[in-house]
């Protein structure tokens, strides 16, 4: 981000957090520049962390000019607001808004909340849950480019295209073929990869796998 006028925005994360992911991917589409600050989460959480977010200490944390915005969406809002001369990731129609706000709530209660099995549960079960979740994200996108529709990329599409990282390790764990299983998801996901603030902010597939692993052999599960 060098170069670009300072906006006063430093982010808190993680490198490996969709969450994280997340808002690094809004602030590139919106062309902001920023401080990133990676916090060691595995080594101790730094005192920066623990007082811009007391309540959850987790990451990701935006600070702008002395303020503190966290959780993920709500940052995405945040900065929709904040910088409204920017693009917006949110529709202007109030309906188009609230089926964003839904889809986006769906994403990490469903896709996030199934996906962190793969590193929380000892005993895998079938990918079963997660083939239907995806599957009805699927039927949402229908034969559109991105969930965005005429919008465009925006705010729905920045907060699930994080987790198609993720589509590897639900192929080694749960034998779960997205290709095979929402092909138009799939589609999606190689179209959002062509954009550069999705390619610049998201790590491998198999660097994603590698540290699921790691956290299944620190838990004792492997």
């Amino acid at each position: 981000m060098a170069g670009e006028k300072n906006v006063g925005l430093v982010l808190l994360g993680f490198w490996v957090s969709p969450f994280v992911q997340r808002c690094r991917i809004a602030l590139a589409e919106k062309g902001l520049p920023y401080e990133y600050v990676e916090e060691d989460l595995l080594g101790g959480k730094s005192d920066l962390l623990l007082r811009s977010n007391p309540v959850h200490k987790k990451i990701p944390v935006l600070l702008h000019d002395g303020r503190t915005i966290v959780e993920s969406l709500i940052v995405l809002h945040y900065l929709d607001e904040t910088f409204p001369d920017t693009r917006s990731l949110l529709p202007a129609d109030p309906s188009e808004r609230a089926r964003a706000r839904f889809w986006a709530d769906y994403v990490d209660n469903k896709v996030h909340g199934c996906g962190a099995r793969l590193y929380k549960e000892q005993q895998l079960q079938t990918g079963a849950e997660m083939v239907e979740i995806l599957r009805t994200l699927e039927e949402e996108l229908g034969d559109k480019e991105f969930f965005g529709g005429e919008h465009g990329f925006g705010f729905v599409d920045v907060a699930l295209v994080p987790f198609t990282a993720w589509f590897e390790s639900f192929h080694k764990y749960w034998g779960l073929s997205v290709a095979d299983v929402a092909p138009t998801l799939a589609a999606w996901a190689a179209r959002c990869m062509k954009r550069e603030s999705v390619s610049k902010s998201l790590y491998s597939p198999e660097k994603v796998y590698d540290f699921i692993a790691g956290m299944r052999n620190y838990a004792g599960f492997e």
